[in-house]
This record gives C-alpha cells, structure tokens and sequence, in this order.
C-alpha cells in the first residue's frame, strides 16, 4: 500500500497529512508525501512500514518486518517491529518500543514505559525509559541512557555522559561512562569486564566487575575505575578512584610559578583574591 497525496480521507494540516482513523494492510506501507503523516489511530503493516518524512500514531506502530523513517517516529501507545526500527531523528511511545533485531535513531529513543531489542539500541543523544531497557547486544548513547528500572545488555553499555537506573545494571561485557553510574538505591552494577566511569559511581548493595566465564579474565579488564566511589560494596573487582575533577587542585611552588610566567621570584606578587 502507497500513501501519497491522493490517499483517500488523506487531509493536509500545516506541517504534515492527517488521517482520520487506522491504516492497516497485510503487506507493505509506503508513505510517499512531502510532509509527515499523523494518524489518529493505528498504524499496522504485515511486512515494513517506510516514510521519507516523520510518522505518527495516536495509538500504535507496527510492522511485521521493519519500520523506517526520515525524521521521527511517534506513538501514543507502542510502536513494533519484527525487525528493526530506525529514524533519523528519534523514536517515541507512550508506553514501550520493541524489535527483533534493533532500535537506531539519530537524535534519541524514549518510551514511557520499556525499550526493548533483540540485538541493540542505539542513538546519538540519549536513551530514556520509564521502566527498563533491554538489548541482547549493546546500548550505546552519545550523552545518557535512563531508566526507572533496570538496564541491560548481553554485550556493553556506554554512554557519553551517564547511565542511571533506578534498580540494576548488567552487562555480559563492560559498562562505560564519560561521566557517572548510578544504580537504584537497593540494587547493585554487575559487568562481564570492567566499569568505567569519570565521575561517581553508585549504587545501593554490590558491584561486580570481571566476572565473565567464558574466557580468562586480566586485571585491568575487572577493574572498577571511577572518579569517586560513593555508595556500595565492591564485591568482586579491583577498585581504582582516581578522582574528581572539581576535587583536584593544582600544587605549585614559587620557583615554578615563577617559571610558569617567566618571570623572577622576588617580581612575583600573589594576590588571594
């Protein structure tokens, strides 16, 4: 099924096409319109659903095999996939999104409720959830990854800023964060490697780093590294603080101030404010 200007009951609204009710087909769903679509109800599609422009749904999203948009992808409900989910821009429901394979946006991906793929998800800003987030390989975001629950991958977990969650965090392999880690106050970080965060690192009962089984572990690969520990146990794992930035301060001696500026000791004059 193609969706262009003629599609009946197809009504234009400002930014985008409006239609009034569902849209269903048992095989594939072509949006082609100069402008995104807004359907007042479902949209449901046996095999892909494909849009240049954004796509969006009062209630759900789904495709039997994979949906793809230019811009975003919106759901008042859930928005599904048997195979993937991608977007140039982002990726959002009301409740969960869920696909076999992956979940790709260039912006970010964010469900009231959970967020779930087969293999992974991934997007260039953040990653938030209401409930858990679940990928059977990675998740990976440029700045943060959220959840009210848990977080989880078969394989790592990074984030270019940081990761909370309001329970757990697990990942087969390593747990990564240019910033900090911060588990829910009775729940614990437990990673296949190592976990490595810039900042703080917390979490309400134990940490567990290099616990992986399948393949002889070095000490560096089950270090916990963090700026400052601030909550928990470190149960299994080596821990290195190395400190906060904000915490750091520069010890200079005269001499070497002096240096610094080029000039002589005896020219120098400190003033305390």
């Amino acid at each position: 099924m193609v969706i262009d200007k003629k599609f009946k009951g197809l009504v234009k609204e400002d930014f985008r096409y409006v239609f009034n009710g569902d849209i269903e087909t048992t095989e594939f769903l072509e949006v082609d319109l100069d402008m995104g679509l807004f359907v007042t109800g479902s949209i449901e599609a046996g095999e892909f659903i494909e849009a240049g422009e954004f796509i969006e749904a009062g209630e759900f999203i789904e495709a039997g095999e994979y949906i793809n948009a230019g811009e975003y992808i919106n759901a008042g409900w859930s928005i599904e996939a048997g195979e993937f989910i991608e977007a140039g821009e982002s990726i959002k429901a009301g409740e969960y999104i869920n696909a076999g394979e992956y979940i790709n946006a260039g912006w970010y991906v964010d469900a009231g409720g959970s967020i779930e793929a087969g293999e992974f998800i991934e997007a260039g800003e953040f990653i938030e959830a209401g409930e858990f987030i679940e990928a059977g390989e990675y998740i990976n975001a440029g700045e943060y990854i959220n959840a009210g629950w848990s977080i989880k991958a078969g394989e790592f977990i990074e984030a270019g800023e940081y990761i909370k969650a309001g329970g757990s965090i697990e990942a087969g392999e390593y747990i990564k964060a240019g910033g900090s880690i911060e588990a829910g106050g009775s729940s614990g970080i437990v990673a296949g490697l190592s976990i490595t965060c810039k900042g703080t690192l917390s979490f309400g009962l134990k940490a567990f780093a290099g616990i992986c089984s399948w393949r002889e572990v070095t000490e560096e690969e089950k270090t916990i590294t963090c700026g400052k520990l601030e909550g928990g146990v470190v149960e299994y794992g080596i821990l290195k603080e190395t400190g906060l930035e904000e915490d750091r301060k520069i010890e200079l001696s005269m001499d070497e101030i002096a240096q610094k500026f080029g000039v002589d000791v005896k020219d120098l004059k400190i003033k305390k404010d």
